[in-house]
């Protein structure tokens, strides 16, 4: 049996999807496909993941592409105030134990 194997690029975008994104993904694939990817290897898929995606855009940016890229969209989470607090507090009793030390 034979394992399918392939190069993937993932592009985080901090943005909404734009249709340029697949433009540039395609010319990343090409270059890992000519300059990285082994003979054996499938070719090389592109992942964009973006704060968000309209639907009829990324229909449109796709319909003619031949690339093998998908686009996703994807939720940040913050931590918790009080749990960020807590860490930067112990944070700062760990540096000024270690101060005192050497000292």
């Amino acid at each position: 049996m034979s394992s399918a194997r392939c190069l993937v690029a993932i592009d985080l975008k901090i943005d909404d999807f734009k249709p340029e994104y697949l433009g540039k993904m395609d010319l990343y694939l090409e270059a890992l496909d000519r300059e990285v990817k082994k003979p054996h290897e499938n070719p090389s898929v592109g992942m964009i993941l973006c704060k968000n995606a309209d639907t009829d855009v990324v229909e449109y940016s796709l319909s003619r592409s031949l690339s093998q890229a998908m686009i996703a969209k994807y939720k940040t989470k913050l931590i918790d105030k009080k749990v960020l607090q807590k860490k930067l507090d112990e944070l700062y009793h760990i540096e000024e134990e270690l101060r005192n030390s050497q000292q």
